[in-house]
């Protein structure tokens, strides 16, 4: 039997009890009696908790956007760095291309121009680099070759592939589609291997289903001597002398074109260069933003 001190008063005890209380209140209910108190306490205990899960997965979230940001920022700049560095390699190809294109034009233009002089080595030069007959060669010896125009482009396949093409943006993007995909370079493509290939074909054609029949001798284009003989013969075909007037201009026309190109890549890496320094510049502010995000989350 509980018995009461003097002095000490037992406080009765608070809330009502489960028994009266409506079957909501009986579910939220810990215990055998209901308090206000409680009740309110424990709610805004559990208002505050969800609050801090909720602005930490938002936080959180944040900085995972950030960090998704800037490693698309890097994989953009990535890909312009790339894309300049291979289009300086482009320009490099085609200015080489421009001085062989040049050469191989005065080669055949010194050829064309003394076709109807009476020498018999008139389809002979000389080029004092050349080891072989004292110098002496036939430059239609090597008529039948070709060198289509075929910039490096590896790094642009590269980028359409991989799907990182979309960071470059509408305005960068219309640059490299026309660097690598215009019709700038698709004419100078066509021109420099299929326009230059029917030239070729109707020179083989004429050896194989004329010259054959009418030369005495075997067609040995490597002889100089086989030139020499026969040079009245080839003097007098205006069928080839034609082709190779044809072949002239379709080079001089690759020559103008080349100098567009050329012009065309100096702009646009230009252009992509200075790209580069600024996206350097938004993507060190973004990482000085990112760091300092961090700390002051944490």
């Amino acid at each position: 039997m509980n018995k009461k001190k003097k002095g000490f008063v037992i406080p009765e005890e608070k809330g009502i009890k489960k028994e009266k209380l409506n079957w909501f209140l009986r579910v939220i209910t810990l215990g055998d009696r209901f308090s206000y108190q409680d009740f309110f306490d424990r709610l805004k205990k559990g208002v505050v908790d969800f609050l801090i899960v909720f602005f930490g997965v938002l936080v959180s979230f944040g900085v995972e956007q950030k960090g998704e940001d800037f490693d698309d920022r890097g994989r953009n700049i990535d890909n312009l760095i790339n894309l300049r560095n291979e289009m300086i390699s482009m320009k490099e190809y085609t200015q080489i291309y421009i001085e062989q294109n040049k050469w191989v034009t005065d080669m055949y233009q010194r050829l064309y121009d003394q076709w109807e002089v009476d020498n018999d080595s008139v389809f002979l030069l000389y080029d004092e680099e050349v080891t072989e007959d004292e110098g002496y060669y036939s430059p239609l010896t090597y008529y039948p070759n070709l060198d289509p125009f075929n910039p490096p482009r590896v790094v642009y396949e590269a980028i359409k592939l991989d799907g990182t093409f979309r960071f470059l943006g509408p305005e960068i993007g219309r640059i490299v589609n026309e660097t690598y995909d215009g019709t700038d370079l698709k004419y100078l493509m066509i021109n420099t291997d299929r326009e230059e290939r029917i030239f070729v074909n109707q020179f083989n054609d004429r050896l194989s289903h004329k010259w054959v029949y009418d030369i005495e001798d075997d067609i040995n284009l490597y002889n100089n001597y086989w030139w020499v003989k026969n040079r009245k013969y080839i003097q007098k075909d205006r069928f080839l002398r034609y082709n190779l007037y044809n072949r002239l201009e379709l080079w001089d026309q690759i020559a103008t074109q080349l100098i567009d190109y050329d012009g065309f890549l100096d702009r646009n890496i230009k252009t992509l260069d200075s790209l580069v320094k600024i996206k350097e510049a938004e993507i060190t502010l973004v990482y000085w933003c990112l760091i300092n995000c961090g700390e002051e989350f944490n």
